[in-house]
Formats: C-alpha cells, structure tokens, sequence
C-alpha cells in the first residue's frame, strides 16, 4: 500500500482476496486434459474420454469449438493425428490465456495502474517445415504414450530433431525448450516406476512446445526504440542448474515527456553447477552494464535502446550510459503507480508469467508456521521468500522485520502472493533498505565477498581444466 501523501495510489488489497467468476471452471478442464496426458492416449480408457470432453464443453463458446469437439472425439477413439493434438494443445493455451487475462485485470484494478495495447510479431524468415514437422510428430508420441509410458527411447527421440533445429536462430527457442524438456524426462524414464509427476509443468512444456511447431508461432515480437531514463526497481534472478538469468525490473521515463513504462531487461548464462550463490554474477556481469547500476543505485540514460512490444529491453550496452543517482524506493513512490504495464503477446499468457512489480507500505509482518503473510489494510498476503535469490544480503528476516517492500505480484496455486526484490527494515536501530540484487555489481559485504572469493576459485579450477582439455 502507498499512502496517497508520498506521490502514489493506493493499492486494493482487498481485490485481490475476491474470487474471479470462471476461473475455477477454466482451471479445471485443463487438469482434465493434463490427467488424459498423464496416461496417454494410445489406448483410451473412459476417464480419459471424460477429461476430453470436459475440455471440449469450455471451449464450447468459442471460436475453438467445432475444431476441438473432432479433437477431443478422435482423440477419445485413440485415432487422433498431430493435427488434433495441436488443436487439443490450443484449447488448454486458450483456457490458461483466459486465466492469465482474468488475473492482470484484477492486478490492474487493484494497483490502478494502465495496460499497453497488443501488436502483431515481426514477421518471421522461413522456417524448416521439415524440422517443424518432425518435432510436431515426436510430441505426438509422447501424448500417446502419456508420461506413465515414456522410455529411454521414445525421450532420446528428440535428439537429432533438437540438433537440426540448434544452427538456425529462428528455430533456438523451440530448440531450448525442446531439449529441457527431453533432459527433464529423460531424468525420470520409466515413467511407470514415478511416484510423483509434475502434471502441470510437463503438459504446459508439451502444449508450448507442440504450439511453437507451427509456422510463424515463434515470430520474434515487434520491436522499436526507445531514448530516456531508466529506473531500476530491483532484480529477479531465475537459477538452473547449467543456466541462470538475471532480470531486472525498471520504470523507463522516456525524454519526449510522453507516459512512463515499465520494462524489464535481462541477461543470462551458462553456469557449471559449482557455481553458486554471490559467484552468479561473475557470469552476467560482462554483458549488462545495467547490474552495476542497479548495485550503485543509478539511473541509467538510454539512447536508441531496442525494446519489444512486450516491454523487454534488448539490452546492448552501446545503447545505455550511467546516469544519476536514483533511490529504488523513491522510484517506486513517486514513478511506479504511474507507469504503464506492457501488453502480453498470446502464447506468454500463463498465470506462471504473472510477475507484475509492486509497492507495499504501511503493513504489518506475520509469521506461522514458517509462512510469512503482510497484512495489507487488513487483508493477508502471502510473501514468497522460496523465490529470493542466494545470490544477495535479502534474507526473510530482513523482509519480516520490514516496514515497506518492493516486490513482484505473482499468482500460484489459487492465491496471490508477492516475492520481495527490496526492503526497507532496521539495523541497530538505524533505517536501511535490503536489496535482493544488492552484490549485483559487486560488494565489500563480508559474506557477499567470501562467496564472490569461493566462486573465484571454482571458475579458475574449471577454466584451467577447460584449457587442459583444449590443448590435449
């Protein structure tokens, strides 16, 4: 909440506690037809006719709905071609669209806040139909067999489809996903020996990847320029165990005055896994200058910056320059509640993508049972603090001993809840502000050095070897 006496608005806690008419019903027919992907439809049982034809009644309204009730029907009867898998896969993007849509709406009401209006992709080069078709045909497999009935051999499929996709930069995103997906189940074939599958997780990878298999599908999203200033609010960090992803989060003023936006910018990187917490940003830190800026708490002056529709800035340092000093929490004071959030293009639209930046004042910090909850005008709202990086002093103690928060709005298992990228709490009696991507550009900190030091270490033993290997 931000009281109206410091530059901002109000946020409506209370909005967010209110249940969404259809939501529940739209959630539904897609843990329906993941339950059918669970089993596979090489051999249908009536259950799995049944998950079918409730997908087939949600779409019933809708364009969709003649082309899914064949799907669901061929599908059913264990006949269905790549064709209605396809179409089986737009019906439950559809559906998780619809959520998405439903849920910014509320987020929007509740901060006060304006949304950008959608335009179509850049158009794409000619894509390889071959190779298109091809991983079309082995995601068909894998819905026949079902998750229970995947194996080595039916997974190691993949392999030589995600290998002729790799050398064309057109193909690389259906490439990537393609191949975590494979190396995912790949980790746990049989699927008849699993004890717990993650239903959701697999069906949204199967159905984004069958959907990314269609020309034109993977078009990059339009991009334009932008010159101004930018005003980092905090930094989200996304960690794999051979990848990792800094994002940082930023309301952009442009210089011909017209209306702030808020835009992300992001980096990522290879890591070797003994590459951990602090040592993170030794692999991001050659490719954005912004990281620094965010540490020093900057502004940075951006001339000619490419940015997509969506609001991701395509970074390139050539483009941007330090500027000013620029307090994070003022800036989610005064220019946050102002801003205007970028539009979504379809096939992003998923709950998991909800990650909207907020400011939160004036709550109170409760702790049970190890779940922490702010009360916001006495509303609960829950506090992911799973999602703080390792890579920062942010610690859930600093977040409930805090006083105001700078956070994303995320939404996850039915409830809103909101991850902290920044704090402003009490140190020895003295008001200081914790920041998530604090050791972002690098630190004197104690413990942030001792980690930077350790990392160090690793990436020299590994590089040593590396030019052993080389040499050889």
């Amino acid at each position: 909440m931000v009281s109206a006496d410091q530059g901002g608005g109000v946020m409506r806690a209370d909005l967010l506690m209110e249940s969404i008419d259809g939501l529940d019903e739209a959630l539904a027919a897609v843990d329906a037809l993941d339950r059918v992907l669970v089993t596979g439809l090489l051999r249908p049982q009536p259950a799995q006719a049944a998950g079918l034809t409730e997908l087939a009644h949600a779409v019933a309204g809708t364009p969709l709905a003649a082309r899914v009730a064949e799907a669901a029907e061929k599908a059913a009867a264990g006949a269905a071609s790549e064709d209605h898998f396809v179409v089986l896969a737009a019906a439950r993007t559809a559906l998780l669209g619809s959520v998405h849509d439903a849920l910014t709406a509320r987020v929007d009401e509740a901060t006060g806040r304006t949304r950008g209006e959608e335009t179509d992709p850049a158009p794409g080069g000619q894509q390889a139909a071959n190779v298109l078709a091809a991983a079309r045909a082995w995601l068909s497999d894998l819905a026949r067999s079902g998750w229970q009935g995947m194996d080595h051999d039916l997974v190691s499929g993949s392999a030589q489809v995600v290998s002729a996709m790799l050398p064309d930069p057109a193909l690389r995103r259906l490439a990537t996903l393609l191949d975590g997906f494979a190396a995912e189940l790949a980790a746990s074939c049989p699927g008849a020996a699993l004890e717990r599958i993650p239903v959701r997780r697999w069906a949204d990878l199967w159905s984004r990847a069958m959907l990314l298999t269609l020309p034109g599908a993977a078009d990059a999203p339009a991009t334009s320029t932008v010159t101004g200033r930018l005003l980092p609010l905090g930094i989200d960090v996304q960690e794999h165990t051979t990848a990792v992803q800094a994002q940082v989060h930023a309301v952009f003023e442009p210089a011909d005055g017209g209306p702030s936006l808020l835009v992300r910018a992001g980096v990522s990187a290879p890591k070797p896994d003994t590459v951990v917490g602090a040592g993170l940003w030794q692999l991001l830190r050659p490719h954005m200058s912004l990281l620094a800026a965010v540490s020093e708490g900057r502004s940075m002056e951006l001339a000619d910056m490419p940015v997509t529709s969506e609001g991701d800035l395509v970074w390139s340092d050539e483009h941007a320059r330090p500027g000013e000093p620029a307090d994070a929490f003022v800036t989610a004071r005064v220019a946050l509640p102002t801003a205007a959030d970028s539009a979504i293009a379809p096939l992003d639209r998923h709950p998991a993508r909800i990650a909207v930046p907020v400011f939160l004042e004036g709550y109170t910090a409760q702790q049970d049972d190890g779940t922490l909850t702010f009360g916001v005008a006495g509303h609960p709202l829950a506090v992911d603090t799973d999602r703080m990086p390792t890579a920062g002093p942010l610690t859930p103690k600093d977040v409930a001993a805090s006083g105001a928060c700078i956070g994303l709005l995320r939404w996850d298992a039915g409830v809103f809840s909101v991850q902290p990228l920044a704090v402003e709490t009490t140190v020895r009696k003295k008001a200081v502000a914790v920041h998530a991507g604090a050791w972002a550009g690098g630190t004197t900190d104690k413990a942030g050095a001792k980690a930077e030091k350790a990392a160090t270490d690793a990436v020299t033993v590994l590089r040593e070897r590396a030019g052993r290997l080389l040499r050889k």
